[in-house]
C-alpha cells in the first residue's frame, strides 16, 4: 500500500511537492514553505475576521508604540516598536496588521529553521517546521501581536546565537547572544527565564569549562548590561503603579495551591504539543524504540540545546510554587520549538521521503480547508453572533464617536477614554487618531489628566457594560459641559445584517470653549427614526 502511494506521487500531481523538498539545501525550498504559509494563512484572517475588527491586544501594541519609550505602566517597549516600525511603512489596516503577525511567526520558523540545519540536513529540516505548523501557536496566537507574540522569534533568534557562541566562542557570536537576550527581556520580562535556561544549560553540559574559561559568556554579560539601565527604565514605570510581580496574578497561597498551578502550567504546554508529537509518532513507527539509544548518543551541541527547556521549565515552576503566581501556558508558547527540534534531530535514522510528502499534504490540506471553508463559515457566524470582546463593533463606534464629537465642536478629537476595547479601537480607527490615556480608561490615582480637562476627551462605553458606565458618570460628574449620546451600531458582511451593539458616548469640551450647542430636537428626532442614536445634553 505505501509502495503504490509512493509510486503515484512520484508520478502524479506529487511532483511539485519533490521538486520542494529537492531544493531544501539549495536555499530556495524553505522561503518558498514559508512565503505559502503567509499567504495562505493571511488569506484566513482577512475572510475569517471580515466582521471583526484587530484584537485589543493589537490595538495596545500599535497605541503604545506612538512614543518612542523604554517601557510603560503594562508592557516592556519591544511591541510598540515593532508596531510603529511597521506602521511607517504600512497603513494602518486590518490587513497591515494581520500580515504583520503572519511575518512575526514566519521569521520565527526562520529562526527555528537555523538552529535545526546546526544538527539536520533534507528533509528533516522541514519536518521540524511542518510539525511546528500543526498546533495554533504561529497562526491563532499570534494574530494578537501583542508583549508574548513579538517573543516567538526572539527567543529562537537568542537561542541560536546562544548556541553560536557556545560552540564557537567568538566575540561576534558572544555579542550578538547578549544583545538578543536583552532584546527579549524588552519584549517581555519573563524573558529572564530564557537567559536563566542558557546559563543552566551551559553549567550542565561536559564543555563547560572550556566555555566559562573564554571571554564569550563575559562579553555576553556586558552587552546585555548595556541594556539593562533602559530596562530597569522599564521596571520603574511599571513599578509607578502595578509591579511585574503582581501582574502575575497570585494563585491560592497554598502549597496544594501552587503545585496546581504549576501543574496546569505544563499540561497547557503539553496540550500545545499532543498534535506534532502524535504527528511524529506515526511517522518514527518502531523506530521510536531507538529513542535511548539516540539519547546516549546525542551530538555534544544537541545536548546543549536538550539543556535549555529543562532550566527553563524549572525557572518557570518556581514563581509558581514559591511565591504562588499565576502561570498562564501562553507562556511556553515562545520555546515549544525547542521540543520539537529535539524529537526531530535527536533520530539517528533517515525520514524516508513518503513520510515527508504526506506530511505536507496534511498541512497544507489544513490549511487550505481553514482558509477556503472555515474562514467563510466563521465570518457568517460571528456576523450574527459577535466576538466576545465587542471587536465586532470597534471600528464603527469610533466612526460614530469622530462624527458627534465633530458635530458640536470644530476641533480633532484629541483624548478618548471609557471602556479600554473602545478606547484603544478609537484611537486607531478614528480618522482623529485621539491620545489613548489610561486614567481615563482605569484610573490610578485621583488626580485628572490636565491634558484632558484643557483639551477636551470624550469616552465610549458598551451600554450593559455597568462598570464603565458607573466610572464614567462618577469621571464626568464634575465637567461643568458635557453630551451624553446613546446610539446603535450593526455589523454587516457582504450586504447581510449581522448583530446590533447599543453604545454610550461622553462628549467633554476643552475647558477654554464655549458652551456646547444641545442637539436639536429635529436632529434627535431623525436619529431616534433611524434606531441609530439617542443622545442627552447638558
Amino acid at each position: 500500500m505505501r509502495l503504490r502511494a509512493w509510486r503515484s506521487i512520484r508520478c502524479g500531481g506529487g511532483k511539485p511537492f519533490l521538486r520542494l523538498l529537492d531544493g531544501i539545501e539549495a536555499g530556495w525550498a524553505i522561503p518558498l514553505l514559508l512565503g505559502g504559509f503567509v499567504v495562505v494563512w493571511m488569506a484566513f484572517l482577512v475572510i475569517a475576521y471580515s466582521v471583526g475588527d484587530l484584537h485589543s491586544d493589537v490595538l495596545e501594541a500599535w497605541t503604545f508604540g506612538r512614543n518612542f519609550d523604554w517601557g510603560s505602566a503594562k508592557h516592556p517597549p519591544l511591541m510598540g516598536w515593532i508596531a510603529r516600525a511597521w506602521t511607517s511603512a504600512f497603513p494602518l489596516t486590518d490587513w497591515s496588521f494581520q500580515l504583520l503577525a503572519l511575518v512575526n511567526s514566519a521569521t520565527a520558523l526562520w529562526f527555528v529553521d537555523l538552529i535545526s540545519r546546526r544538527f539536520v540536513t533534507g528533509d528533516k529540516r522541514i519536518i521540524v517546521l511542518l510539525l511546528l505548523m500543526l498546533p495554533p501557536t504561529y497562526q491563532f496566537f499570534a494574530q494578537r501581536f501583542n508583549a508574548n507574540a513579538v517573543l516567538l522569534p526572539v527567543w529562537p533568534a537568542a537561542t541560536y546565537c546562544f548556541l553560536r557562541s557556545f560552540e564557537t566562542r567568538e566575540v561576534k557570536w558572544a555579542a550578538a547572544a547578549g544583545a538578543t537576550a536583552a532584546l527579549a527581556m524588552l519584549g517581555k520580562y519573563y524573558s529572564a527565564f530564557l537567559i536563566g535556561s542558557f546559563v543552566f544549560a551551559a553549567i550542565c553540559h561536559p564543555q563547560r569549562r572550556a566555555y566559562f574559561g573564554s571571554p564569550a559568556p563575559w562579553i555576553s554579560a556586558a552587552v546585555g548590561l548595556l541594556h539593562w539601565d533602559r530596562i530597569c527604565i522599564g521596571w520603574r514605570r511599571q513599578a509607578r503603579s502595578r509591579s511585574p510581580m503582581r501582574s502575575w496574578n497570585t494563585a491560592e497561597e497554598t502549597l496544594f495551591g501552587a503545585l496546581n498551578e504549576a501543574f496546569l502550567f505544563v499540561l497547557e504546554a503539553a496540550s500545545s504539543l499532543a498534535l506534532p508529537a502524535c504527528m511524529w509518532a506515526a511517522i518514527a513507527g518502531r523506530r521510536l524504540k531507538m529513542l535511548p539509544r539516540d539519547l546516549r548518543q546525542m551530538n555534544p551541541d544537541l545536548l546543549l540545546l536538550f539543556g535549555l527547556p529543562s532550566g527553563r521549565s524549572c525557572f518557570r515552576r518556581s514563581p509558581a510554587i514559591v511565591v504562588g503566581a499565576h502561570m498562564p501556558g501562553v507562556w511556553a508558547s515562545q520555546g515549544l520549538f525547542l521540543f520539537v527540534v529535539l524529537l526531530v534531530c535527536t533520530t539517528s535514522y533517515p525520514i524516508e521521503r513518503f513520510y515527508t510528502v504526506n506530511l505536507i499534504v496534511i498541512v497544507a490540506g489544513m490549511a487550505l480547508v481553514a482558509a477556503l471553508i472555515v474562514a467563510p463559515v466563521h465570518a457568517l457566524y460571528r456576523n450574527t453572533h459577535p466576538l466576545n470582546e465587542g471587536r465586532n463593533f470597534y471600528r464603527l463606534s469610533a466612526l460614530e464617536l469622530t462624527r458627534l464629537w465633530h458635530d458640536n465642536l470644530d476641533v480633532p478629537l484629541p483624548i478618548i477614554g471609557g471602556d479600554e476595547g473602545l478606547a484603544l479601537a478609537t484611537a486607531f480607527y478614528s480618522p482623529d487618531h485621539p491620545l489613548y490615556e489610561v486614567e481615563l480608561v482605569c484610573p490610578t490615582t485621583d488626580e485628572f489628566p490636565k491634558a484632558a480637562i484643557d483639551r477636551g476627551w470624550a469616552a465610549l462605553c458598551f451600554a450593559g457594560d455597568g462598570a464603565c458606565l458607573d466610572r464614567m458618570a462618577r469621571t464626568v460628574s464634575q465637567a461643568p459641559r458635557i453630551v451624553e449620546t446613546e446610539f446603535t451600531v450593526q455589523s454587516a458582511l457582504v450586504g447581510l445584517p449581522g448583530a446590533e451593539q447599543r453604545v454610550k458616548a461622553f462628549i467633554i469640551p476643552p475647558s477654554g470653549e464655549a458652551a456646547m450647542p444641545p442637539i436639536s430636537a429635529e436632529d434627535l428626532k431623525e436619529r431616534r427614526c433611524k434606531g441609530r442614536t439617542t443622545s442627552r445634553s447638558r
